[in-house]
């Protein structure tokens, strides 16, 4: 089998082993792991099953990084992207008012353009024309998008006077609705804080470690009667039910539930390029950005073979959209398996191997509650608050990864935030 391996995937031609490569798929596999509870969460906003949703996210990500492995031998791993997710069901679905079925016709089209311009290199050619400034302004943007998703989804940002604020906790606490929404919001920052420590201290899967932490305290939340489910107000249970055994979930709600009707129609071009821009930036982006700490980039700056790479992306893209889900793409994370030694397919292959066997375990994900870091200033509408958060954070990661022994941070820093605490627990 070693010598299988060393033939199929040129270790010793690129520096590492069999071990070192299969540490890197988990360690990539875990990075990225969020996403299998995430994605089923966000489409389901768009009125798709979620069960059949997360089927579909393991194997379009299974396929599509098999798919990189074989046609680049890169360490990539591909899923559904987030920011596609979220542009396709609360702003194509959502706004638009577009069925999920003809916005899964777009991402399908989408993935053929993109199959012809990965051939004829005009998708290479189109991402070296755009001005870096116009790059990083859609990456900007898009982060702001999902951290604002975030914020509405976890409670933490709600409605108000200034269109939106922070969660009301003391009135929640007079109306009863604390032990629902307000249980939610502290849980959605402890697990920022959770996840911030977990970035700092570089640990892998940190954004999974923090999710697990999350629902953990979630589901302690909910057996001791601190946390009330309630569907009325958007707060379901995070128990996961183990009520049909261990099973795939049913892909026949999604499965090859394309809808064409509007392809001839102005609006649905408009979207189809919509996804088609955001996921040429993604991809070439994620592609050139981890090639580059992974030292594969050529003395001319370029990614050789990169087009086998992106031939895989845009095959993904169109095999994700006949599974059921939105746009999939070559995910940043994959920096974690390459910063621990991954060089090779034999990562993707691994990384693609353990999004399979995830399949078997959709109870769990299923049920974990996602959140997302956020931006205060903007979505909070307040100077103020976004102050006051910045000053609590920075000591509450500060204390919890042990920073502040190796920082001589002023006092007046932790007497402000003890004070902006007492704020919100009292004003």
């Amino acid at each position: 089998m070693t010598d299988f391996l060393e033939k199929t995937f040129r270790l010793k031609e690129h520096q590492t082993d069999v071990r070192t490569e299969i540490l890197a798929g988990i360690t990539t596999f875990m990075t990225m792991a969020y996403i299998l509870a995430v994605n089923p969460g966000i489409l389901s906003a768009a009125g798709m099953d979620a069960g059949a949703v997360f089927t579909a996210t393991a194997l379009g990500a299974c396929f599509g990084t098999l798919l990189m492995a074989l046609f680049s031998n890169y360490p990539f791993a591909l899923a559904p992207g987030m920011g596609l997710n979220a542009f396709f069901a609360y702003t194509v679905v959502g706004q638009m008012g577009y069925s999920w079925q003809v916005a899964l016709a777009a991402v399908f089209v989408e993935g053929i353009l993109f199959i012809v311009l990965s051939l004829t290199k005009v998708r290479e050619a189109l991402f070296n024309s755009i001005p870096p400034a116009l790059k990083f302004g859609v990456t900007s943007g898009i982060g702001l998008f999902i951290t604002f998703i975030g914020l509405q989804n976890s409670k933490i940002v709600v409605a108000g006077p200034t269109l939106v604020g922070l969660y009301p906790f003391k009135a929640a606490l007079a109306d009863g609705t604390f032990w629902s929404t307000g249980i939610g919001a502290l849980l959605a920052l402890i697990g920022i804080l959770l996840t911030a420590v977990m970035m700092t201290k570089k640990v892998p899967g940190g954004i999974l470690v923090g999710i697990l932490v999350t629902w953990g305290l979630g589901m302690i939340c909910e057996l001791t009667g601190i946390y009330v489910p309630n569907p009325k107000l958007g707060m379901f249970s995070v128990m996961p039910s183990f009520a049909n055994g261990i099973s795939v979930p049913s892909l026949a709600p999604t499965f090859m539930q394309l809808d064409f009707s509007a392809i001839f129609t102005f609006n649905f071009i408009t979207i189809m390029l919509s996804f088609m821009f955001v996921d040429l930036f993604d991809t070439l982006g994620t592609l050139i950005g981890v090639a580059s700490k992974a030292k594969m980039l050529d003395k001319d700056g370029k990614l050789p073979k990169i087009e086998g790479a992106l031939l895989a992306d845009s095959i993904a893209t169109t095999g994700g959209a006949l599974l059921g889900t939105s746009t999939v793409t070559t995910f940043v994370e994959s920096s974690a398996g390459v910063a621990v030694g991954g060089r090779t397919g034999l990562t993707a292959v691994t990384a693609a191997v353990l999004f399979f066997l995830s399949l078997f375990f959709a109870p769990i994900f299923l049920a974990i509650p996602a959140f997302i870091a956020a931006v205060a200033m903007p979505f909070m509408y307040s100077i103020s608050e976004g102050i006051s958060m910045g000053v609590i954070s920075y000591v509450a990661i500060n204390l919890l990864s042990g920073e502040y022994k190796n920082k001589k941070t002023s006092w007046i820093v932790y007497v402000l935030a003890v004070i902006f605490i007492l704020k919100y627990i009292y004003v």
